[in-house]
């Protein structure tokens, strides 16, 4: 956490971590106020609501996302390449531990019990998530870099539950390699 960033940012990236080790209702704003040394009363000040302070958390990580993708997009010419650049974020997230797992996969999980605010948001970011993955099939499909099956927006779909459901196996076993395991055979069936 850097020393700059403002106490709001401090709070976002807390929760954050919070929500990736337990979920939304797996902690509270007296997790936060110990994490960062301050008053609940500040965290209110901030964010009145629990429900709020989520929303933004992921308003803020699906703009995070989508500048990502965006870059990708810019930097790398092949769908090939932009898709395996995407995998490698989460495989070096999960090795590594620094993002070990989707903040949005986890809130997923919990989406019967999140407020309306939350989950609308929740839905929004793997709306555009598939829609990034079927442009990118569809650009790969076209150019002969991918054999698709099934139509582009179905394999999107697939894909999207293989990424996330290695990262779920992944957390469960404890065995961060596991994600590259499920993730190489998917890649693999589309560019046979």
């Amino acid at each position: 956490m850097k020393s700059t960033a403002s106490t709001s940012e401090k709070i976002l990236d807390v929760a954050q971590s919070l929500i990736v080790a337990g979920g939304y209702n797996g902690f509270s704003y007296a997790d936060i106020s110990a994490a960062i040394g301050i008053r609940k009363a500040s965290i209110h000040h901030h964010f009145p609501a629990k429900a709020e302070l989520v929303a933004v958390l992921v308003d803020r990580y699906r703009r995070q996302a989508e500048a990502g993708l965006n870059a990708l997009h810019e930097q790398v010419a092949s769908p090939a390449e932009q898709l395996q650049s995407y995998l490698n974020y989460w495989q070096t997230c999960i090795r590594d531990a620094s993002q070990p797992f989707c903040v949005c996969a986890m809130l997923a999980g919990e989406m019967q019990m999140l407020p309306d605010e939350v989950a609308s948001r929740v839905r929004s970011h793997f709306h555009s998530l598939a829609a990034w993955l079927t442009s990118v099939l569809r650009a790969g499909a076209e150019q002969g870099l991918f054999r698709l099956n099934r139509q582009p927006e179905d394999e999107a779909q697939m894909l999207l539950a293989s990424v996330h459901g290695a990262m779920l196996s992944a957390r469960a076993l404890g065995d961060p390699e596991l994600f590259s395991t499920i993730v190489t055979t998917q890649l693999a069936k589309l560019t046979k």
